[in-house]
């Protein structure tokens, strides 16, 4: 079992175990890095860190949301040492943040609830007991109970599920209490007994009504199982060295559409020797399609260090840009959308707190391109606009309603 050594964790703020990536000489990991001494969090390229300690703690909150929304055990395979076989990591960090909110908001533990009775008037009545131990009052033939054996509930401290929240809530605050800066809760009584625990919370997730329970025990099962096949046991990793495919899920989720395939492009290879008339081949696929009223925009999600530096080198390139063009082509000519209907932009992360710019907004248009192979262009997809979104306003509106957010974004790659 890890142990985080709370004394060295005591002795740093939060901002002090925050990083912020360059995206320089592999400085790419976005995720907790955490061993026997420390844990450190990495934020992705162009993020802007706040200073308040509230803040920060639920801006990692967010991020750990975010890229368990995001990645899968494939995604999160981290390149050890050269002398380490690449780890892939399974840690299931929403389930251990689950685990302690739950314990935080409900200001204890999970407590089982024993059935109890008690002689009253109000309550719901068990009659089996109420018979046989009530003597009736006799009015016209008829028994008239005006006592009843009344069914209660009493908290039972005692009770093995309650003990196995105990169990999961300490695991919990040894890797992550650091996040939430509360004393470390007393140590379980019990051992893991993965086959036993496992077997009693699905009991428990089939015999209740209430979604908040079930979603705990679902967490201390995914926890309960992360314990018995972990290989590492003094340090864990959560995260990903390609953000970069998570900017492209974001941008999708906030501005695009779901069935974006149907304006993919595609090649088909007719062969003149052999029986095969039409070989169609992977297509090409821009990361979004976004469309307002009657307006398309095709964007592209790029994780490009431009927003940070300022530095033109760090564009995209003349073949990201003769792609977009051919989406752009694609979206015309297949789709019957005119030219004054059709957009096409990339997006590119930045930090509206701190940037070249001088932009105070969450987006903002600050390039064009255009191919010279296209003499004097005139359609507006092929005038690529450059466009900047903040990465933290981004994460903390992922979810609920887009529209103003898209009709914000609209504008700006309107601006040609």
């Amino acid at each position: 079992m890890i142990r985080i050594s709370h004394i060295i964790m005591e002795n740093k703020t939060l901002k002090e175990r925050c990083h912020i990536d360059t995206d320089e000489d592999g400085d790419c990991f976005v995720g907790v890095k955490a061993d026997s001494d420390d844990a450190i969090v990495y934020f992705p390229l162009g993020y802007d860190l706040p200073s308040n300690e509230q803040d920060i703690r639920r801006d990692i909150q967010y991020l750990f949301k975010t890229l368990a929304s995001f990645t899968t055990k494939e995604d999160r395979l981290l390149h050890m040492k050269k002398n380490e076989v690449p780890q892939a990591v399974n840690f299931p960090i929403q389930a251990y943040l689950d685990i302690i909110d739950y314990y935080l908001d409900n200001g204890d533990y999970y407590m089982e609830k024993d059935p109890q009775y008690s002689i009253n008037t109000r309550g719901k009545t068990n009659w089996s007991k109420t018979i046989k131990n009530i003597t009736p009052a006799i009015q016209n033939k008829s028994f008239l109970y005006f006592n009843q054996i009344v069914r209660t509930s009493s908290p039972n401290d005692a009770k093995l599920i309650t003990q196995i929240n105990k169990y999961c809530v300490y695991e919990s605050f040894l890797k992550l209490g650091w996040l939430y800066g509360t004393n470390m809760p007393e140590k379980p009584g019990i051992s893991l007994e993965k086959n036993r625990f496992v077997a009693i919370l699905n009991d428990k997730i089939s015999s209740t009504n209430n979604n908040r329970d079930k979603s705990l025990f679902s967490a201390m099962i995914a926890m309960i199982k992360y314990l018995d096949e972990r290989t590492l046991d003094k340090r864990f990793y959560f995260g990903t060295e390609h953000f970069e495919y998570i900017w492209q899920a974001m941008i999708d989720k906030v501005f695009g559409i779901r069935n974006k395939d149907a304006y993919f492009p595609r090649a088909i290879w007719i062969e003149k020797y052999g029986s095969n008339k039409g070989i169609p081949k992977h297509s090409l696929e821009p990361d979004s399609i976004m469309i307002i009223g009657d307006k398309y925009y095709v964007l592209d999600a790029k994780f490009y260090r431009y927003g940070r530096t300022g530095n033109s080198d760090h564009l995209p390139n003349s073949s990201d840009i003769n792609k977009q063009i051919t989406y752009g082509e694609y979206v015309e000519t297949n789709k019957g959308i005119p030219n004054e209907k059709l957009f096409n932009a990339f997006i590119m992360p930045f930090n509206m707190k701190n940037n070249f710019f001088g932009i105070s907004s969450w987006s903002g248009n600050v390039a064009e391109a255009t191919g010279d192979w296209r003499k004097k262009p005139s359609k507006n997809y092929e005038k690529i606009q450059g466009i900047l979104v903040d990465i933290r306003y981004l994460m903390y509106h992922l979810d609920g309603n887009h529209d103003k957010d898209k009709n914000i974004l609209a504008k700006s790659i309107e601006n040609l």
